[in-house]
């Protein structure tokens, strides 16, 4: 509902997933190609993230769980995500 909004405009949606496991994954956007800020800085291995909470899940290397799922670290803080095709077409 609220996530096809966010597909036709340039605002990324409040939250979103990388694993297809969680309700909030959308294949669309990430395709798209989504980055995220927080705190300022680029972080390439954000594996969920939520701007309204303030947070972000990173992946904790290459660590994995008994079922081979990524170990994340959840931090909070400044989240700002954009569309990564939106600074290339700027450029």
């Amino acid at each position: 509902m609220a996530e096809a909004e966010n597909t036709t405009n340039d605002t990324p949606p409040d939250r979103l997933a990388a694993s297809a496991n969680s309700p909030f994954y959308n294949e669309e956007l990430l395709a798209r190609g989504v980055g995220v800020r927080f705190n300022g800085v680029e972080k390439t291995n954000v594996d969920e993230y939520c701007v309204s909470e303030g947070w972000v899940r990173l992946a904790a290397g290459k660590a994995v769980d008994r079922k081979g799922n990524a170990i994340t670290i959840k931090l909070k803080g400044k989240v700002e995500p954009y569309f990564r095709d939106d600074a290339n077409a700027e450029g």
